[in-house]
């Protein structure tokens, strides 16, 4: 039995994503060959390569004078590569939490993080609002927090290159591209398995890459951009896995409808918190994530969390355990989540709240 899963990544996926996948392990086309064994030099894999590519750049609406890259490392290696190739004296980040505080740690290796605007002192529970000052080389945002739950729903004008990490609300709603010198994230919290990591970058933003820094050859982008990311082994089925998730956003109306689905979604949950006597909702409105909804028991309760982690067990309910450095509960409603999965939960909270009561 499929279980409703609310994994924070590795993600829900398509069923026709597994479906595919899992035959083309097997036997990928016609060619007598796994996709895990064919080589990534041959036509055969180019194709993949290829369509996975131009599904992308549909899908998102990519501009003309865009790259798309599928490179390994996790968005935790474009932590450290952004600063290495793009950061000349400093650099703007808004820190919201776990990743970008991550990102933040990295980028103070290469020269001054001018820390624009942070949440932390009220515990991530809101998107700061920020302004973008102009005598940095980039800023850097993290659209969508995937432990602490916030998300910013538009795409900021910037004086100076804008850079996001989309991991966890890539492909959720629209994306207005041109407003970005890139976006990067792995790609297992909304597209596809981990072990790969997606990256659009503006060809035109190359020209920024520091010119007096000596930058290992695998971490510099114009490496990747130049052998369109075959300069090494690419992950070969993680790949062809995000080409069939993207084929069936393209199928299920793309991205305008992912984005009805996750208001559907993240708006029968957070409707049930509001008024439920037992659970509680974290982040502020407003700032709330379509992608990851955090939620505590209230007080008086508190001791009840393994209790309820078990009930959801025995309504094959799982992943709804908040990240270790958090506690509580989170529900990711990823674009593979259906209202059928959210009702279960819903059902079962109201359940596990009445027989408690």
């Amino acid at each position: 039995m499929r279980k409703h899963i609310f994994n924070a990544g590795p993600c829900k996926l398509p069923d026709s994503t597994l479906k595919n996948t899992a035959a083309a392990v097997l036997e990928f086309g016609n060619t007598g060959q796994s996709i895990m064994e064919v080589s990534h030099r041959s036509s055969d894999f180019q194709a993949v390569y290829d369509e996975a590519v131009a599904l992308f750049k549909e899908v998102l609406s990519v501009p003309e004078g865009y790259s798309v890259l599928f490179l390994g490392g996790g968005a935790s290696m474009q932590f450290c590569m952004i600063p290495f190739n793009f950061m000349k004296k400093k650099a703007g980040y808004v820190n919201t939490g776990t990743w970008s505080t991550a990102a933040i740690k990295e980028a103070k290796m290469f020269g001054e993080v001018v820390l624009v605007a942070s949440s932390e002192a009220d515990g991530f529970t809101y998107y700061p609002e920020f302004t973008i000052p102009s005598d940095v080389d980039y800023m850097h945002i993290t659209s969508n927090n995937t432990i602490r739950g916030t998300e910013l729903l538009t795409d900021p004008v910037s004086p100076v290159p804008l850079i996001s990490d989309m991991s966890s609300d890539i492909c959720s709603r629209p994306v207005d591209v041109a407003k970005y010198a890139m976006i990067y994230g792995g790609c297992q919290k909304n597209l596809g398995p981990a072990g790969v990591t997606f990256v659009i970058i503006k060809d035109e933003f190359l020209n920024n890459v520091v010119a007096d820094r000596t930058i290992p050859t695998m971490l510099r982008y114009k490496t990747h951009v130049e052998k369109e990311s075959m300069y090494n082994t690419p992950p070969c089925i993680n790949i062809f896995a995000v080409k069939e998730t993207l084929k069936w956003v393209k199928e299920m109306g793309g991205v305008k409808a992912m984005e009805k689905l996750a208001i559907q979604r993240a708006d029968a949950i957070y409707n049930y918190l509001e008024t439920s006597k037992m659970f509680r909702p974290v982040v502020k409105e407003g700032s709330r994530s379509r992608m990851n909804i955090p939620f505590l028991l209230k007080e008086g309760y508190e001791a009840l969390e393994k209790e309820f982690i078990d009930f959801c067990k025995t309504k094959n309910i799982v992943g709804i355990k908040g990240h270790r450095s958090v506690g509580g509960f989170r529900a990711s409603t990823y674009n593979a989540c259906t209202m059928e999965d959210v009702n279960v939960l819903v059902d079962a909270m109201r359940e596990f709240e009445k027989k408690n009561a």
